[in-house]
């Protein structure tokens, strides 16, 4: 090798290990910085509406006899009354509903804290294609921040987008700490402290009522994604001596929405797919209009009687077969 030629050799290897040596300077100061937020300046949003999740799972890992666990959006958080089921049915009631771009698949795992023999878990899903990721990573954050515990929820192939997500999250968070307007509750709907010890919104609705646009309420359908995810949950909780159910959700009574026919097919599509029991005719689920509060699933407190009695009618039917 010529003088020249080992020069350059020479020269290329040591811009290689420079440019290691600056990766991993990078890599620590972001680690350094990272570790330090989430000790010291997070969490942010202690009083949101997303931190009721620490509440909600402080619930479910606080009852050590058997319970029913509601699973989904928050047409759950805004859509029942989980004290009428509990005394209904003699059961304690957990209420893990929360905001729907979490995803299923993060709605479904947050749920799995204290799975016990003889839990009753009951998915109320208002759609059932919404695919294998978490819609918006910044709320994920949001909702976990640093309580460390809830990261287990996380699963591999959310780590990038997580890592991705970060700096979005740690600007608003420095923006909050800087200007001190972070941990403060919101006092209104969208705030922890609307939340019951049950994880249900309690809240005066004041009459308000939602206004439907054409279009709003679509068909159903499921994805096979989430038929196999759903059997998967269904399969990890079997082994574990609880039930997986499958009940219904809000749909507005507008004079767009599918057919009774539509939902009559979506209940046999489910149960054709799912192994876990489908209890409800989501047709008992179609209710008025001025049932909704300020979203298409959202129920105000007339809605939330009936839906939640409609629930504990499909619970004791399917009990008592």
């Amino acid at each position: 090798m010529s003088k020249h030629n080992l020069f350059i050799f020479s020269s290329n290897k040591v811009i290689k290990v420079v440019k290691v040596v600056k990766f991993i300077v990078k890599l620590f100061l972001m680690l350094f910085l990272v570790g330090g937020f989430l000790l010291c300046l997070s969490p942010q949003y202690l009083l949101s509406y997303q931190a009721s999740l620490i509440d909600k799972v402080d619930r479910l890992e606080s009852i050590e006899e058997p319970k029913i666990v509601l699973v989904a959006n928050s047409n759950l958080a805004f859509g029942i009354e989980s004290e009428e089921i509990e005394e209904a049915l003699g059961m304690p009631v957990v209420n893990m509903g929360l905001h729907g771009s979490l995803g299923n698949a993060f709605l479904e795992r947050m749920a799995l804290f204290n799975v016990r023999e003889g839990d009753i878990y009951i998915i109320c899903h208002t759609n059932y294609w919404d695919g294998e990721m978490i819609s918006n990573y910044e709320l994920a954050w949001v909702t976990i921040e640093n309580h460390f515990k809830l990261w287990g929820i996380l699963r591999g192939e959310d780590i990038k987008p997580m890592i991705k997500a970060y700096p979005v999250y740690l600007k608003k968070c420095i923006d909050k700490w800087l200007s001190n307007t972070g941990n403060l509750d919101g006092e209104n709907v969208y705030s922890r402290s609307a939340f019951n010890k049950y994880g249900d919104i309690d809240w005066e609705d004041e009459g308000l009522e939602y206004e439907f646009q054409e279009g709003d309420i679509q068909a159903p359908a499921i994805s096979d994604s989430e038929a196999q995810r759903l059997n998967d949950l269904n399969d990890y909780l079997a082994e574990r001596g609880a039930t997986l159910l499958i009940a219904g959700y809000p749909i507005a009574d507008t004079p767009d929405r599918p057919s009774d026919e539509v939902y009559v097919g979506f209940k046999k599509d489910l149960s054709e797919k799912l192994k876990a029991s489908v209890i409800s005719d989501f047709t008992d689920y179609i209710y008025p209009t001025n049932y909704f509060f300020d979203t298409i699933f959202h129920l105000n407190n007339i809605g939330k009687k009936a839906r939640t009695s409609q629930l504990i009618q499909d619970l004791r039917n399917y009990y008592s077969e």
